[in-house]
Order: C-alpha cells, then sequence, then structure tokens
C-alpha cells in the first residue's frame, strides 16, 4: 500500500511539472486522474508463496508516461507547424512588404526616369530655343547688317544725286539770275519810264482834283447852307404846329376838366401822357403831385375821358413832341 501511494504520488508530480513546462505556449485541457486508495479489513494474509508478476500501478505510470509523451510529441508537433506556419505567413507579408517596397523603388524610379525625361526634353527644348533664337538673331543682324549697306547705298545714290541736282540747280540759277539781272534792268528803266510818267500824269490829275475839290467845296457849302436854311424852317414849322397842337390839347382838356372846390390857388399836378399817331391815349402817370389827392384825380380823370387827342398829321412833331409828352393842371388854367 505505501508502494502504491508513493507510485500515485509520482505520477501527479510528473504531471504537474509537465503541465508548468508546456503551459506557457499550450495548455492543454488536465487530464483528471482518478484514483482511489481502498484498504481492506486487515486480515491475516495466507501463507503464500510469492510469485513476481507485473505491478499494475506501475503499468498505469507506464501508460501515462507513453500518454504524456504523445501528448508532448503532438504539442512540439504543433508548435513547429505553428511556428512553421507564423514562418510562412512573416515570409508572405516579408514577400509582399518587398514586393511593395520594389513595386514603390520601380514607381520611384520610373518617376524619377520620366522627371528625368522631361528635363531632358525641357534642356533639349531649351537648347533648340536657344539655338532658333540664335539663329533668328544672326538672321536678324544680318537683315540689319543687310539693310543698312542698301540704306547706305541707297543714301549715297541719293546724295549724288543731289549733288548732281544741286550743280545742275546752281547753273539754273545762275542763268536764271542773269537773266533775272537783265529783265530787272529793263524792268527798272521802264519803271522808270513809267514813274515818271505816273507823276506826270499824277500831277496833271492832282491839279484836276484840286480845281474840282475847290468846285465841291463851293457847291457842298451852299448845299449845305440851303439844308441848314432848310432844317431851320422845318424846325420852326415843327415848332409852330407843336405849339398850336398843344394848345388845342389843352383846350379839350380843360372843357372836360372839373376840379374840386377844395382846390386853392397854387395847385399843381404834373401828367406825362403817352399817345399813339392816331390820336388815342395810351397811358398816364403821374410825375408830380399837388399834394391833394381830389385834386390830382381829377386831372387824370380829365386826360382819360378823351378819346382821341389832337395830334399833327407829320410823323416827326408827333415823335418828337406828342409821342411822349407833360402837361400841367393849375387852377387858374
Amino acid at each position: 500500500m505505501a508502494v502504491s501511494v508513493g507510485l500515485h504520488l509520482l505520477i501527479l508530480l510528473i504531471a504537474i511539472s509537465g503541465w508548468s513546462w508546456s503551459s506557457s505556449d499550450f495548455e492543454p485541457p488536465p487530464r483528471s486522474i482518478s484514483a482511489r486508495l481502498i484498504s481492506p479489513e486487515p486480515r491475516p494474509a495466507p501463507a503464500v508463496t510469492e510469485v513476481d508478476q507485473p505491478d499494475e500501478a506501475e503499468q498505469r505510470l507506464v501508460e501515462d508516461r507513453k500518454l504524456l509523451e504523445q501528448q508532448r510529441e503532438a504539442e512540439q508537433q504543433r508548435k513547429a507547424e505553428e511556428q512553421k506556419k507564423k514562418q510562412e505567413a512573416d515570409a508572405r507579408v516579408q514577400q509582399q512588404a518587398e514586393q511593395k517596397r520594389e513595386e514603390q523603388a520601380q514607381e520611384k524610379a520610373r518617376v524619377q526616369a520620366e522627371k528625368q525625361k522631361q528635363a531632358q526634353a525641357a534642356e533639349a527644348a531649351k537648347l533648340k530655343a536657344d539655338a532658333e533664337a540664335k539663329e533668328q538673331a544672326r538672321q536678324k543682324a544680318e537683315q540689319q547688317a543687310e539693310r543698312q549697306r542698301q540704306e547706305a547705298e541707297r543714301k549715297a545714290d541719293e546724295q549724288k544725286q543731289l549733288e548732281e541736282q544741286r550743280k545742275k540747280a546752281e547753273a539754273e540759277r545762275q542763268k536764271h539770275e542773269k537773266q533775272a539781272q537783265e529783265q530787272a534792268e529793263q524792268k527798272r528803266v521802264e519803271a522808270e519810264r513809267k514813274r515818271q510818267e505816273a507823276e506826270r500824269r499824277l500831277r496833271e490829275q492832282n491839279l484836276k482834283a484840286l480845281a474840282q475839290q475847290a468846285t465841291d467845296a463851293e457847291a457842298d457849302q451852299a448845299r449845305k447852307s440851303q439844308q441848314a436854311a432848310a432844317a431851320r424852317a422845318r424846325e420852326a414849322q415843327m415848332l409852330t404846329d407843336a405849339e398850336k397842337y398843344q394848345e388845342l390839347i389843352r383846350a379839350r382838356v380843360t372843357e372836360v376838366w372839373y376840379y374840386p372846390s377844395s382846390t386853392t390857388e397854387g395847385m399843381k399836378v404834373q401828367l406825362q401822357l403817352s399817345l399813339l399817331p392816331t390820336g388815342e391815349l395810351i397811358g398816364v402817370t403821374l410825375v408830380r403831385g399837388s399834394g391833394n389827392t381830389a385834386f390830382d384825380n381829377s386831372a387824370l380823370s380829365a386826360v382819360r375821358s378823351l378819346n382821341r387827342y389832337p395830334v399833327p398829321n407829320d410823323r416827326d412833331t408827333f415823335e418828337r413832341y406828342f409821342r411822349r409828352f407833360t402837361i400841367e393842371f393849375t387852377p387858374s388854367r
């Protein structure tokens, strides 16, 4: 019995140690070992001859060891497979990463090559443009030089033609100048003759003009004397007609004028009348009042009461004396 208990404890310790060793990577479900200790009632053992037979507990221990060994092998195989799978997965990830890095490197190299290609194209275009610009500048310089040469030749030709024209013009000028001098001399002689003839005629004309002026002055003086006499006669006639018609107007106004009873000696009122050539009254204005409103109004009423005033038929006399004139009212009148 003591041996059985010891075997069971040994198996338990091995199981515990195996579990502790494998629990870091894999924890299989614990294997339960059921052991029951049966203690029969003590009875005297028969006297039997001992025979060597295999111990059942030891056999079970061996089987348990085999089972544990199989489990460890299976666990190791499982771990190996998992490690292999992890390595394969890591390898695939690393391969994918490497492939991605390679693709990125290829893309970067392609972009760099494209940029380099563009830069080379741009450089080539720039070189081409520079070459074309230089060629254009060269052609332009050649054209400019050719134009300058042609311009110089043209100016030289023009200068030559101008010089020839100048010489020709100078010869013509000298010729014309000589002819002009000859003609001027002839004209001077002719002009001198004509001047003398003109002076002679002018003297004759002046003498005739002086005689005519004297005659005209005498006639003008006589005409002016006649006109002055006629004007004086006209003025006298107009004045006479004016005085006559002024008296007629005073008489007509006096006939229709009725001054008030409050009128006193010394009152005077002056009115300005405006007439038409037909004698009709256009308007009347109080020029100077008497200080008595009734007296002034009576004069205004008398002037306005006449439909037509006697005026001369002569237009000049009317315009001078009766187009606008002043009349004075006094009680004595």
